[in-house]
């Protein structure tokens, strides 16, 4: 029995639902086109089952955040997913005014409609609880619009926001299938993984890293931790390694003394079993070069992890029984750096371990490489993907909890 609420759990016959989505995509600075509709994509067989089941759906979702480039309409958002689900797809540019009322109203069985970019609202990105929420405009005005509410928007569930919680204290509600397969597919590799449980992280945000390699290591999730890219190299900075001021430079954001002193202190206690690179490729004169660590520092950027280590990596995750990336090897934007990120891929999914990636660079990369489709499961969190590996509780999960056990108002 789930915590929370699922589409198994309602009957949709004429029901008008409010479909909480995240479709918050990459876009093309010049056009603002969709570049990558992965996310749209994802929320296909939520939709697709509301809409044969007869309900009435109206999309609630975000694009970008207020004074960013990327902030801007869902109108092409309601175009992709006209073309995904082969029927007219409504824009209405209204959030809860009169517009987007009559819309809502004149929905028939099996129609969908998308709303307004809701964080065109300045107190949707507000943190407060469901309750407090509840009590906001968009919520006042749109609760008694809809039956039912479900929620699929992983990749936003870290945040509590008016739109992602705020409905859960008033309607009945569901979490869509995108969020059941995202938290069954986390469950598996951190409440159960098969033996031995192999995490890859990458990427660049060294600080959280050092903390959730911490913790899966303390609470034996995980059997082997590989360090690579921006983590890998900030953790040979831990253990003394002068990288060469190219490098440095490079990683200097994400390197604080608290971290490094985190690092340190991890790789004395727990450093069997951390697998650091042993040797890295610089770039010289536009060509690729293979060094070992031992031959650092260098004027020349670190761009990606050697061969050597490739290999030994690649042999580690052959024997895996679960396999977590996060995170790229190097900078997967040239080729040539791209070799490490591309080897350890293709090892995993050559392994026969349940194998799961995530965060937006390395969800990429698969796609880019062709192994998108090869992972066991692809995760679309990214802030939310973090916050669950720190063990800490995602918000808007912590609502549809509470919402299964909450007696709604009507």
């Amino acid at each position: 029995m789930s915590d929370f609420n699922t589409l198994d759990d309602f009957d949709f016959k004429n029901k008008t639902v409010l479909f909480r989505a995240d479709i918050n995509c990459p876009l093309n600075k010049d056009t603002l086109e969709i570049e990558d509709g992965n996310r749209v994509q994802q929320t296909m067989p939520t939709l697709k089952e509301l809409l044969s089941k007869g309900a009435k759906v109206a999309i609630l979702s975000h694009q970008g955040r207020p004074g960013e480039w990327d902030f801007t309409s869902l109108a092409c958002h309601a175009k992709m997913i006209e073309r995904l689900l082969g029927q007219k797809v409504k824009y209405v540019d209204d959030i809860y005014g009169p517009v987007a009322i009559e819309a809502i109203r004149s929905l028939s069985a099996g129609e969908v409609i998308v709303l307004k970019n809701v964080r065109e609202l300045p107190y949707e990105v507000e943190k407060k609880t469901a309750e407090e929420h509840a009590k906001s405009e968009l919520v006042t005005k749109l609760a008694p619009l809809f039956d039912i509410y479900v929620n699929d928007a992983f990749g936003a569930s870290h945040r509590s926001q008016a739109s992602l919680v705020g409905f859960t204290a008033v309607l009945p509600s569901a979490a869509g299938r995108l969020m059941e397969r995202e938290l069954k597919a986390l469950k598996t590799v951190f409440e159960n993984p098969a033996r031995p449980a192999i995490f890859v992280f990458g990427g660049s945000k060294f600080g959280e890293t050092v903390k959730m390699v911490e913790r899966i290591l303390a609470t034996r999730v995980a059997d082997w931790v590989i360090l690579v890219g921006v983590a890998g190299n900030a953790f040979l900075m831990a253990r003394g390694v002068k990288l060469g001021g190219p490098t440095e430079k490079m990683i200097e954001k994400e390197i604080t003394s608290e971290a490094l002193a985190a690092a340190r202190k991890l790789l004395s206690e727990k450093g069997e079993r951390i697998l650091l690179p042993f040797d890295v490729a610089i770039e010289v004169e536009c060509y690729r070069r293979d060094i070992m660590v031992g031959d650092l520092p260098q004027e020349y950027p670190i761009l990606d992890i050697g061969r050597g280590s490739m290999e030994k990596f690649a042999k580690v995750i052959s024997h895996a029984g679960t396999v977590f990336i996060s995170g790229p090897a190097g900078v997967t934007e040239k080729d040539i750096f791209a070799q490490g990120t591309r080897e350890l891929m293709q090892a995993t999914t050559y392994s026969k371990a349940f194998s799961v990636i995530g965060g937006g660079h390395t969800v990429s990369a698969a796609e880019h490489f062709g192994f998108f489709n090869k992972f066991s499961y692809v995760s679309t969190g990214g802030g939310a993907l973090e916050t669950f590996l720190l063990g800490k509780p995602l918000p808007v999960v912590e609502a549809l909890k509470a919402a299964k056990y909450r007696k709604c108002p009507g």
